[in-house]
């Protein structure tokens, strides 16, 4: 097997050929689809199996973020004051892919880094967004704090109040796909 990128519950990988689908992957419509998060390996085909592609959690060493450490997450709550998250994953881009999640929490005033005064967390978050942050400290008892305070950092995958897939049109919007209705965030700059 050889792995070759790392997959997000509900990403597609593809249409569905014959016998493709392995562990950790589902079947919708005539495309196949990551069901859980993790390295996505595909086996090599023979003359008797055809290759197939799989997603299996990765197991072994827990791993735990430090100061400093890119992480992503998926926002589970929000409050005036401060976003909820669960970091599912260590690195810009989802490198290591964690096996439990792990609690955080992204205050106010750590959501960007000018005019703090104007940010609120409703205009810059909204349950079930994809954020990439970076810890900067490992908080209380129940959570590490982090933030999005710099170009690189925010709210990387969206969908919309009506369910729909967004993509950003600016540094503080998305935008329905093939829609017109936007909605407030606080976007990351692709690297």
């Amino acid at each position: 097997m050889s792995s070759t990128s790392i997959a997000l519950p509900g990403q597609s990988l593809g249409p569905v050929s014959s016998n493709n689908v392995g562990a950790g992957t589902h079947i919708h419509g005539d495309h196949l689809f990551a069901s859980i998060a993790g390295p996505l390996t595909t086996t090599k085909a023979s003359s008797k199996v055809p290759p197939n592609l799989s997603i299996a959690r990765p197991t072994g060493t827990l791993l735990l973020p430090e100061v400093g450490t890119t992480v992503l997450g998926r926002i589970t709550r929000t409050n005036p004051r401060q976003a909820n998250f669960s970091i599912l994953a260590l690195g810009s881009t989802g490198d290591v892919v964690l096996a439990e999640p792990l609690p955080a929490i992204i205050r106010q005033q750590d959501i960007r880094l000018t005019e703090i005064d104007k940010v609120t967390v409703p205009g810059s978050f909204r349950i079930g967004d994809m954020v990439r942050a970076v810890v900067i400290s490992f908080g209380d008892e129940r959570a590490y704090f982090a933030s999005t305070a710099r170009d690189e950092l925010g709210v990387v995958m969206a969908v919309s109040e009506g369910g729909n897939r967004m993509v950003p049109v600016s540094w503080r919007e998305f935008e329905e796909v093939g829609g017109t209705r936007r909605e407030a965030r606080k976007v990351a700059k692709v690297v």
